[in-house]
């Protein structure tokens, strides 16, 4: 049988239905891209709004002597003109991110097939192909979503641009948008951060560095990796030299010249974190929070800087004390020996700085011992250091334990092992020869708080209320209302003198009770549990009896003391009742501190306020507080005389550790029942200071948890720097006051050359009439020594 084959005709026409196929299909196909394409392009942000684009710009907090003090911005840039960016800078990142950039309509088709070519031959996406207009329609027009039509609304966006604006102003929007690594937005902040410098100082070195981060700003950031920055660097100024911008021996020079890493003193947000948290609620409420974080506020405070840093520094200080006396809690936790090395990594991406700093603390981990020193190995991200036996001596006898996991029962928890986590501060930097020296350290639980004012302007002029703000953002020194303890009894003596009582009334320091309201007895209770006889109200106050102060408050009222203590300025709730003798009334530091305020300051009450002043970022002023109009609330009489007995506290009594700061010093410890709570609140003419010492959930501070022990230190630490920059100055007894000898056993007048005489002050009309004599010097009652106007006391 013959077979047929096919016809032409048949094989035409099978041809020519694939070619029509075909054809409508890429019809089809055109279509359907066009129209997604127009379907993009309708939905694609305005290109037109960048002529008027504003970078969000730091908002700056500048302290009483324009010192920057905090900043507030979600990315932290600083604008700069084009016009002030060196010329170098523009083509060295032109060399490095888009050399056709002043040649392409923002897209470089030539680039991108350079690009595809070297990926297909290293089979791996090795270079990329985005202009920098291409790169300022990412950051600033588009979400970062990774999708091909991304790709796609750049491209469009990109041309759009380029018709719109000039080179200029899209390397204006590129060079002050673009992450350049350390926390750095544009090219200003990070001239600050790497080498300390406005951006029109840099040098090529410098700027060819800078140029090279864009690709990986935490691969090649000079601070962590400075060998890998070197080569991307040598990268830079080799494409610099292709495009002609520099010449070899310029490029040479560059690669020689040293790299100083000097990062511009920065505004340290952490040591003003609790008062820049203060001030961000009222900005926040009052100007919301695009114009608070993008708005580049200038906000101008009564903080002072010096003293700021000292309060911070000087409560972590006190607090670590504080925290040592109650132990070695042991390690935060035990390793594996295979979860050391990921764990250290963790550590090391966390440390921001080429080197560990001396003083500064870190989480490391123990990775052996030296037994015949009784030294532990700790390995601190990549660096390697010892701890000595000296430097955990703090922490008693501590086992260390040559294998990994919790050591047992018998070191309680303790004990070091391999793998343990523990916290050391940096005695000493490594250094080629040696590893670093450490100390153990801890965070401590205890918390504390210090509210400084100026009392004469009411300027608050630091505020810590914390130990770590990033762990707690609790103000204790505003939120926290705690009972004040025998830190209120100058509130109720300053009431008593109102009353007519005065430094020399005697008063029996003896056992006594009173009804409870439930049936029983309160038996109040002196803090040495002992009882010393007649005393007068001076030594009471010295010695911080509790039997004396219930006394006095049973003799004036509770009542009217309590209205007593609103007048000086006390918001929260005050009991009426004799408790309130022994500091009942739950309040803040802030409050406490600025009622003793009224005593530093004759009297006077002057509202304590913040912000002196606020402009927008071209400067207009958008608000201006008002000096405080200052309110007599209490006699310039009262106020001095109180102040004079509390000079007795810190000369001869229970302050005597704020004497260290050598000139004329008026304050008052307090102690709750358990030692729960630590106070001290003193003052000079100045500058007015209170702390508050104790746990969140309330339980003892232990041994050495007294006011005169937590408390008075940290704010002699304070004040010592405090005050280096005030004059000293004696308090100034009004012309309404007088002094007299006394005997300070009997509380009456005693002749001139009396033995055992002292001086006393009192409001004129209430010195005693009638005379007394002493015997001898043993009469002074408990050391008292004589108060002398115009004379620092005798100090312990």
């Amino acid at each position: 049988m013959e077979r047929k084959m096919p016809s032409r005709t048949t094989n035409n026409s099978i041809w020519s239905t694939v070619l029509l196929f075909t054809v409508t299909l890429a019809v089809v196909a055109l279509l359907g891209i066009s129209g997604y394409v127009f379907y993009l392009m309708a939905k694609l942000p305005r290109v037109d709004r960048l002529t008027d684009y504003k970078p969000p710009i730091v908002s700056q907090v500048f302290g009483d002597d324009g010192t920057l003090v905090g900043e507030f911005y979600l990315e932290r840039r600083i604008v700069v003109p084009v016009n002030k960016m060196p010329r170098k800078l523009i083509q060295a990142f032109v060399s490095a991110e888009d050399s056709n950039f002043y040649s392409h309509k923002g897209i470089d088709y030539l680039g991108i097939i350079r690009a595809a070519g070297k990926n297909i031959i290293s089979m791996s996406k090795k270079e990329g192909a985005s202009t920098i207009t291409q790169q300022v329609a990412k950051s600033m027009l588009l979400t970062p979503e990774k999708k091909f039509s991304r790709k796609i609304k750049e491209a469009i966006l990109a041309k759009r641009m380029e018709e719109r604006l000039s080179k200029d102003e899209i390397l204006y929007l590129y060079l002050n948008q673009i992450y350049l690594g350390s926390g750095s937005y544009g090219v200003q902040a990070a001239a600050e951060n790497y080498f300390g410098k406005n951006v029109e100082q840099l040098n090529l070195a410098e700027m060819s560095m800078l140029a090279g981060l864009p690709k990986a700003p935490n691969s090649y950031s000079p601070i962590k990796h400075l060998d890998k920055a070197r080569d991307r660097q040598a990268y830079v100024l080799e494409r610099m030299i292709s495009e002609g911008y520099i010449t070899a021996v310029e490029a040479d020079h560059a690669k020689k010249n040293p790299i100083v890493l000097q990062p511009m003193k920065k505004v340290n947000n952490e040591q003003s974190a609790y008062f820049l948290e203060y001030l961000r609620i009222h900005l926040e409420q009052k100007y919301g929070e695009d114009q608070l974080y993008k708005g580049g506020l200038k906000i101008y405070t009564t903080m002072n800087a010096a003293m700021q840093r000292a309060a911070y520094d000087s409560l972590r200080k006190g607090l670590k004390e504080v925290d040592k006396r109650q132990g070695f809690r042991g390690p935060i936790k035990y390793l594996n020996e295979t979860d050391v090395e990921s764990f250290c990594s963790k550590i090391e991406d966390s440390i921001d700085s080429a080197t560990l700093k001396t003083g500064e603390t870190y989480q490391g981990v123990v990775v052996g011992f030296n037994p015949g020193r009784g030294d532990a190995l700790v390995r601190v991200g990549e660096r390697n250091g010892v701890l000595s036996r000296k430097n955990m001596a703090w922490a008693g006898k501590v086992g260390m334990i040559n294998h990994y996991g919790k050591p047992d029962k018998g070191h309680k928890g303790r004990g070091l092992t391999l793998g343990s986590v523990i916290e050391v501060s940096v005695v000493s930097p490594e250094t080629d020869k040696e590893g670093a020296q450490f100390a153990l350290d801890q965070t401590p639980e205890v918390q504390a708080a210090l509210v400084s004012i100026d009392p004469r302007s009411g300027g608050i002029k630091a505020m810590v209320g914390g130990y770590d703000f990033k762990k707690s953002q609790f103000n204790r020194a505003i939120q926290a209302k705690r009972n004040a303890g025998s830190a209120f009894k100058p509130i109720i003596y300053a009431a008593a003198l109102d009353k007519g009582l005065t430094p020399a009334t005697i008063i029996e320091d003896a056992p006594v009770e009173y009804p409870d309201g439930a049936g029983g007895l309160w038996k109040p209770q002196n803090y040495d549990h002992e009882f010393r006889g007649p005393v007068t109200m001076r030594e009471a106050l010295t010695y911080s009896i509790n039997i004396v102060s219930v006394k006095i408050m049973e003799q004036i009222g509770a009542p009217y003391t309590a209205e007593y203590a609103k007048k000086l300025g006390f918001t929260s709730p005050i009991p009426a009742n004799l408790a309130l003798a022994l500091g009942a009334a739950s309040v803040s530091p802030f409050e406490l501190t600025s009622a003793y305020a009224v005593f530093a300051n004759n009297g006077i009450l002057t509202p304590p306020y913040y912000i002196t002043r606020v402009t927008d970022n071209e400067g207009n002023s958008l608000e201006t507080t008002p000096p405080p109009v200052p309110v007599p609330v209490i006699s310039p009489e009262t106020a001095y005389v109180i102040t004079n007995l509390m000079q007795s506290v810190v000369s001869s009594g229970t302050g005597h550790r704020a004497s260290i700061i050598d000139r004329p010093v008026a304050g008052k410890t307090g102690t709750t029942n358990g030692a729960k709570d630590a106070w001290f609140v003193g003052y000079i003419p100045q500058l007015v200071t209170g702390v508050w010492v104790g746990y969140d959930q309330e339980r003892s501070l232990g041994a050495g948890g007294s006011g005169g022990q937590a408390a008075a230190p940290i704010w002699g630490d304070f004040m010592q720097q405090a005050v280096l920059s005030l004059p000293a100055e004696d308090f100034t007894a009004p012309e309404n006051v007088s002094f007299v000898l006394i005997n300070p056993r009997t509380g009456k007048l005693a002749k001139e050359g009396t033995v055992g005489a002292v001086t006393e002050c009192f409001i004129k009309g209430t010195e005693p009439t009638s005379y007394d004599y002493l015997l001898n010097s043993t009469d002074l009652p408990l050391g008292l020594k004589p108060v002398i106007p115009g004379a620092i006391l005798n100090k312990n």
